[in-house]
């Protein structure tokens, strides 16, 4: 799996997660939910993804690497 799929997941994953704490715990989980949306909001014009910067650091290869890998 490449680094921007792992994104795609982990971002998914945890807007559920903290949506459903919203629903069935405490509304204040909803300022989870919005920090996830804003940090892929900065992501996108800026470049810098904490979580991106974790996984390349554990290996994980990004679809151009993986691209190139398969042309060799």
């Amino acid at each position: 799996m490449s680094i921007e799929r792992s994104l795609f997941a982990l971002g998914g994953t945890m807007v559920m997660i903290s949506t459903l704490l919203t629903i069935f715990h405490h509304p204040n989980w909803a300022w989870v939910t919005l920090f996830f949306g804003f940090n892929c909001f900065q992501s996108s014009f800026t470049g810098f993804c904490p979580p991106a910067m974790l996984m390349r650091k554990l290996g994980v290869k990004s679809e151009a690497q993986l691209a190139m890998e398969a042309q060799q």
